[in-house]
């Protein structure tokens, strides 16, 4: 007897695979406007900035220690730290340390986190082939509106299933970067989409734990591998993605094709590309906005009787832990990310340290926080009221929060952000040095040089 399906599938899909990868292999270089240009460097600078940030982290130490087991070629750098690797467990180290803070670039529209994936399989073997810095800008905008445009097709149908989107399409992006660095052409770079497509990485489940930075690290190596064996002539199905049996109709329910080659060369996905101000996930970013205005009007947390919010669903299923026991959770944490809004007036990474979890003034704060649902509110919208011991309710509504598209972070407070985690890793002076060239990134002949600022 033939079983049945949830959604019939779509035999007549258009074929996407192909068409992207002729996208990826023909587009001309820097063939985009000055403003995509301009968010390109923006992405890479931010991601680096994450990458080298946590490059000490115990999460960095463990995956490092692991790909060591392999005695690796010293190939390509490790953000941040001494030790050079293979350029498979480059991309993977670099691509958990870059989302190790969950502090990393977000494309608000799917809540992909773009870059992890893309820029560090690209650096990696950039590195190695010595690519100028056009390549690897040119890579970086054609990956990610790969991994985004296909985002774009299943979101949120396969978000809502528990796929962690960043990684599950982000071995398509970091595919598309490499192949355009290999310079593959157009059968080649659907092979290798096509290898791709076979490998995604990521369960929601593991929210809170080092395995949710490992999805954009393991989408980083999958895509890196998939390029490299295209390159060698390996072969794919070329309708790997949209087939009957292929990754969009196996992965969701939702198939919005048009969504992958709509103004394809025209609209770029990285213009739509956000920095996150707070080192937590995306959707704590309004409460903590909030938090931080009710303290510069001047409330205190001793003052608090409770604070109230009225936040979207997806708010609480993604960061409803009320009692988080160490950093990790603490950014799966509204609670917690509103009490140190209103104590500290920020929420970087220190905020999100185990000792700050644990802390007694945060926890009884923390406590005080009272969330209530109503889907009347958008996602990326909060409705905070402090109520004060002395009666007073004083209300704070965001609708776009610090870092959001309409209300982004300036390039001052980019680089105040880059500094903040770079200067604890690599010193004030190598700060410097990186920061005086990220804007001129594509203009450089041999990124080698400007990784070699990356190192210690």
């Amino acid at each position: 007897m033939a079983r049945n399906t949830h959604v019939a599938a779509d035999t007549a899909a258009p074929p996407i695979t192909s068409t992207l990868a002729t996208f990826v292999a023909g587009h001309p270089a820097r063939g985009w406007s000055d403003a995509v240009e301009r968010e390109a460097h923006r992405t890479f600078y931010n991601w680096l900035g994450c990458a080298i940030g946590a490059a000490h982290h115990e999460a960095a130490v463990a995956a490092l220690g692991a790909v060591q087991v392999l005695e690796p070629a010293a190939q390509a750098t490790v953000l941040g730290r001494q030790e050079k690797v293979d350029i498979a467990s480059a991309a993977l180290v670099n691509g958990i340390t870059s989302h190790t803070f969950d502090f990393d670039d977000t494309h608000l529209k799917t809540i992909i986190h773009p870059a992890g994936p893309v820029a560090s399989a690209a650096l990696a073997l950039a590195e190695l082939r010595g690519s100028s810095g056009r390549d690897v800008i040119d890579a970086l905008v054609l990956g990610i509106d790969v991994a985004c445009r296909i985002g774009n097709v299943m979101y949120p149908d396969h978000y809502d299933r528990g796929w962690h989107i960043t990684g599950s399409t982000g071995m398509l992006g970091a595919a598309a970067a490499c192949a355009r660095l290999l310079h593959l052409d157009v059968q080649q770079t659907q092979m290798a989409l096509g290898i791709a497509a076979s490998q995604p990485v990521g369960l929601r489940e593991q929210f809170g734990t080092m395995t949710k930075p490992f999805h954009p690290g393991g989408a980083a190596r999958a895509g890196l591998m998939s390029a490299l064996l295209a390159s060698k002539g390996f072969t794919s199905s070329p309708r790997a993605l949209e087939a009957p049996r292929g990754f969009v109709q196996v992965a969701s329910d939702k198939r919005a094709w048009n969504e992958a080659t709509d103004e394809l060369g025209q609209r770029f996905e990285i213009s739509f590309n956000t920095y996150k101000p707070f080192a937590c996930g995306i959707v704590i970013h309004p409460s903590i906005d909030a938090c931080v205005q009710l303290r510069e009007r001047g409330v205190q947390a001793d003052q608090v009787e409770r604070i109230e919010l009225r936040v979207h669903s997806l708010v609480l299923e993604l960061t409803g832990k009320k009692e988080p026991k160490d950093g990790l959770q603490g950014k799966f944490s509204v609670y917690h990310g509103c009490a140190v809004g209103l104590i500290y007036g920020r929420a970087g990474e220190e905020e999100f340290s185990d000792a700050v979890v644990n802390d007694p003034a945060v926890v009884a704060l923390r406590n005080k926080v009272q969330a209530t649902v109503d889907d009347s509110i958008a996602e990326e919208a909060v409705q905070v009221t402090a109520v004060l011991k002395d009666g007073r309710r004083i209300d704070v509504r965001v609708d776009n929060a610090i870092g959001s598209m309409h209300n982004p972070l300036s390039d001052a407070q980019l680089e105040a952000k880059f500094a903040a985690l770079v200067v604890p890793v690599l010193g004030e002076a190598r700060c410097r040095d990186i920061t005086g060239q990220w804007k001129n990134l594509a203009a450089l002949s041999d990124i080698r040089s400007f990784v070699a600022l990356c190192r210690p």
